[in-house]
């Protein structure tokens, strides 16, 4: 980037720059380099290692989703245009590629082969002894949040059964992004763009955990996307925020409302749903070969109809889990205000997946569907694609039956394992409204698919049940239901069922981009959410005077003739607190000793707000702060020096800097929730 920033004027020098064959056209408008979107998009002054505001040519977003992933983008100096990736190779009837499957598949010797469609192909037509030896992973993101403890170690399971490190999986999913964004940027651009010339972001559940959000920074340094000197590089955005930045902008023809209303022009409620979906699909079909949205730089429609400390709720359902986010807007500017934390759970549509397993094992038994996965993993695979097609068919007043084809391997393995017939296993099953059609598919009445769905979409009218008696959420105006699993008319319907009186339920049209689309919008301009929750409480343990009787005496250490209570629990921030974006928690740190060259403090966390001591019930170590005093000191050490930490708890992930007080020089900090 030097060479751009050295030419000082930005008018003469610049055009030489190896840049200057991206025309855009700002160039016409008089280039000014980059402008930021608004005053507060400045990196944070207080950091003394950035020495001027790092210039991005371009906002690259990755949604790296459970069932299905892509990357969207934006030149910062034409913030209002977001372009959707090119179209993928591949693709399935009835799934609109503008994303592709987050799937993975590795040689026998573990390299990286091929992403997505063409990682799913290649895998259908191995033949089934060879495929045996190829690594074949999906859904994997899931783990990130199923894994209590994770680390840089933890395994996902391969289709056949093999073990694979889930950091390299996610590093080559992320280096496959990278690689495919920055290609299309270069033939964009007509020369070759650099990473350095690319802001990423990453976007995640706003319900994991800080261990899975940096464990997925990890796996963008290892791809190459930035480094840990210049972490500034990566943004980690939260999945429901960015579709709650994306859903301010919406014109009235770019969503559907559920409106509780009676019937209009003839249509019940619940025909609308289906027509006005209907409708939108061919309106988003039409402009499908464009695909660069424009964005308004004015507020959209929907939200100049709210007004200052209005509320509204976002519900992310995906692949893997549904996330409920609680914001306020905050007028002139429209920066949001989180009110609640953010609250969700594992209830994607995976969920539905695993209902049709748990059938084929009522049907064909554990056993052989077990065996079957390993046995013939490529056949299990496209079993379930042709369920994940006949999944999107399903609708609350479908009347005809749900065919889905049983691969012919399946059928024939069956014979061999049971010694009968699948008709028979059918039949002998008593699940009666699943039938065998002579075409060789399994039929499946409308009342059986809506079956599988129930228990998912159970599980997060409950979950926003629970939220809306919360105090700060009982007068939502809208519900903007957004993420793939937003398609399902079955999820709709409910949703409109439990809270259509409540408030007014908004879905984006092109509901499956939403996240990808905001999450651009949040790279440029981070500071647009200004205040978020601390989803837990959390501090450290330090050493107290001892006070009698306000202090258990299995805490008292006497040291050098001073008592002192041990185990103290020193609060940095409490579970559901508010937290200004920028808001600094200072605390100065001494060490033992003064030739001490690094001093490494654990972080306690607790989901409760009162706590006083660190072995209290419910109190976890997550982490560690570690402060590396090691070339900070000058020749003289003082006796005792005094070490001042600055925490941000109010970003997207946890940040800490720090200071040597008498030298004023920083300390390298480093702040770990993974390998602790």
């Amino acid at each position: 980037m030097a060479d751009k920033e050295a030419g000082g004027s930005d008018t003469g020098p610049r055009e030489t720059a190896p840049t200057s064959a991206y025309s855009s056209p700002a160039r016409s408008l008089g280039d000014t380099g980059i402008t930021p979107l608004s005053p507060s998009h400045i990196v944070n002054d207080a950091d003394p290692n950035v020495s001027e505001q790092q210039t991005f040519l371009v906002v690259v977003a990755i949604d790296f989703g459970t069932t299905s992933s892509g990357y969207a983008y934006s030149f910062t100096k034409e913030p209002e245009c977001i372009h959707v990736m090119r179209r993928w190779e591949g693709g399935d009837p009835g799934v609109s590629n503008q994303k592709t499957p987050t799937t993975i598949l590795l040689t026998p010797e573990r390299k990286f082969h091929s992403f997505g469609y063409a990682a799913r192909d290649f895998y259908h037509d191995l033949d089934p002894t060879e495929a045996k030896q190829w690594l074949y992973l999906e859904k994997f993101k899931m783990k990130l949040h199923t894994t209590g403890d994770l680390t840089m170690d933890t395994d996902l399971t391969a289709a056949n059964g093999k073990k694979v490190k889930a950091l390299e999986i996610f590093a080559y999913a992320l280096q496959y992004f990278k690689e495919q964004a920055l290609k299309e940027l270069s033939d964009q651009a007509g020369s070759e763009f650099e990473n350095s010339d690319v802001r990423w972001v990453i976007t995640v559940p706003a319900i994991w955990k800080q261990p899975a959000k940096q464990f997925m920074r990890q796996a963008a340094y290892q791809a190459g996307l930035a480094s840990p000197e210049n972490s500034e590089q990566l943004i980690i955005a939260l999945e429901p925020e960015a579709a709650s930045i994306y859903c301010r902008k919406l014109r009235l023809h770019q969503m559907i409302e559920l409106s509780g209303k009676a019937a209009v022009n003839g249509y019940s409620a619940s025909d609308t749903v289906g027509a006005g979906f209907a409708q939108a699909k061919e309106h988003v079909r039409r402009n499908r070969q464009s695909r660069t949205f424009l964005v308004e730089n004015v507020i959209g429609e929907i939200w100049s109809e709210l007004e200052e400390g209005d509320k509204y709720v976002v519900v992310d359902s995906g692949g893997g889990t549904v996330d409920l986010t609680v914001h306020q807007i905050r007028l002139p500017e429209g920066h949001l205000k989180e009110l609640y934390k953010a609250t969700g759970g594992p209830y994607g549509s995976l969920g539905v997946d695993y209902e049709f397993e748990k059938l084929l094992c009522k049907i064909f038994g554990e056993d052989f569907i077990e065996q079957f996965k390993i046995k013939r993993p490529a056949a299990w695979v496209d079993l379930m694609i042709a369920f994940e097609s006949r999944k999107r068919a399903a609708a609350p007043d479908r009347t005809n039956p749900l065919n889905i084809t049983l691969p012919f391997s399946f059928i024939d393995y069956y014979k061999k394992f049971r010694g009968h017939s699948v008709e028979h296993a059918l039949r002998k099953s008593n699940v009666d409204f699943v039938k065998w059609s002579s075409q060789g598919m399994l039929r499946m009445s409308p009342d059986a698919m809506n079956a599988l769905f129930k228990p998912t979409i159970d599980s997060i009218i409950e979950h926003l049940r629970d939220l809306f008696q919360k105090p700060e959420v009982c007068t939502v105006k809208f519900l903007f239901l957004v993420g793939g699993f937003a398609e399902a008319p079955l999820l709709q319907q409910a949703v409109h069922a439990a809270f259509g009186d409540k408030c007014r339920i908004i879905i984006p049209q092109d509901v499956g981009l939403t996240i990808l689309k905001g999450a651009v919008l949040f790279g440029l301009d981070p500071a647009v959410i200004k205040v978020r929750r601390s989803p837990l409480t959390y501090g450290v343990g330090v050493l107290n005077r001892y006070v009698e009787g306000k202090h258990p005496p299995e805490k008292l250490l006497v040291k050098d003739g001073t008592r002192w209570c041990t185990d103290v629990f020193d609060k940095f921030i409490s579970a559901d607190q508010s937290v200004a974006l920028g808001e600094l928690v200072k605390r100065s740190y001494t060490p033992a000793k003064p030739s001490q060259l690094v001093i490494v403090i654990n972080i306690y966390s607790s989901e409760l707000d009162a706590v006083s001591f660190i072995t209290d019930p419910g109190v976890k170590k997550c982490g560690t702060l570690r402060l590396d005093l090691t070339g900070t000191s000058g020749t003289a050490v003082p006796a005792r020096r005094e070490i001042q930490t600055l925490m941000q708890f109010g970003d997207t992930e946890i940040k800490a800097t720090a200071i040597d007080v008498a030298t004023s020089k920083s300390v390298k900090v480093g702040i770990d929730f993974l390998n602790y």
